[in-house]
């Protein structure tokens, strides 16, 4: 039986590191646009949540948007969803097999926030 020893090089770094590391300084953080896109944020949830709960409890409100949906009538669409009671600007598009809403918000002028929702029909 053979043994085969293999003589690794060793390799110095003639540089020195030092012997600590230096902290990184992080600027102060300002946690009020982030509180206020929180906030709305909230509220896109619950406007989410009405639409969701009117889809979810009345087969009528739900055959009403998939007729309009399927007649490719945007506006009927739009308005039935707004019809819900939301306050929330809301993007609707949708094809055969589903319906896509994406809620938007603004704070200070700035767009913050947006909850997307998809929601299949067929």
């Amino acid at each position: 039986m053979y043994y085969y020893y293999y003589h690794y090089p060793v390799y110095y770094n003639p540089v020195p590191y030092p012997s600590y590391f230096p902290v990184r300084q992080y600027p102060p953080v300002n946690p009020e646009l982030f509180h206020k896109s929180s906030n709305e944020m909230r509220k896109l949830m619950n406007d989410a949540s009405i639409v969701l709960n009117q889809l979810a409890d009345s087969v009528e409100f739900g055959e009403a948007v998939m007729s309009a949906a399927q007649e490719s009538n945007e506006e009927e669409v739009k308005r039935l969803i707004q019809s819900t009671g939301i306050s929330s600007d809301v993007d609707i598009s949708f094809n055969p097999d589903n319906i896509r809403m994406e809620f938007k918000s603004q704070v200070d002028g700035d767009e913050c926030c947006q909850l997307q929702i998809s929601v299949r029909w067929r």
